[in-house]
């Protein structure tokens, strides 16, 4: 785990609850789809992943074109996410990422996305860079 002073000094905070979900400076407020309701319409864990994903490695990919090239703002990031169920109900994620960028080889391509997944937290190759923890909430905090 990283040391606690090399954390960056922003942090973000979500709240999902009664079929919206919404980050508490009001960046994102969306309706949610609901299991117990079918027919409401609003995002899915799916999508909700997809963006969050596709949102966190676009910025570690713009970092790292900054490194090959001065087109960095033509990067581009599509995530794709699917959730399952192993045998004993419990969810499991696959996640697909593809970046791409205008103007580069097909070597300066590959050295992007290298660089971009080491980069980003949630890296194809180590599962160990990351960890969530769920815990309960005090009562009454909102």
């Amino acid at each position: 785990m990283a040391n606690p002073s090399s954390w960056l000094p922003e942090k973000a905070t979500a709240t999902a609850a009664g079929g919206h979900v919404r980050t508490e400076d009001g960046g994102l407020s969306t309706a949610l789809a609901s299991p117990l309701a079918p027919h409401c319409t609003g995002l899915t864990p799916e999508q909700l992943l997809a963006a969050a994903f596709a949102s966190c490695l676009h910025h570690a990919a713009v970092e790292a074109a900054a490194e090959i090239t001065d087109e960095a703002h033509t990067v581009e990031v599509t995530a794709e996410a699917k959730l399952g169920r192993d045998d004993d109900g419990r969810y499991r994620a696959d996640v697909h990422a593809e970046i791409s960028s205008a103007g580069l080889t097909r070597g300066q391509l590959a050295d992007l996305v290298a660089y971009a997944d080491r980069l980003w937290p949630f890296s194809s190759g180590d599962t160990s860079r990351h960890r969530l923890t769920v815990t309960p909430a005090e009562n009454g905090r909102r």
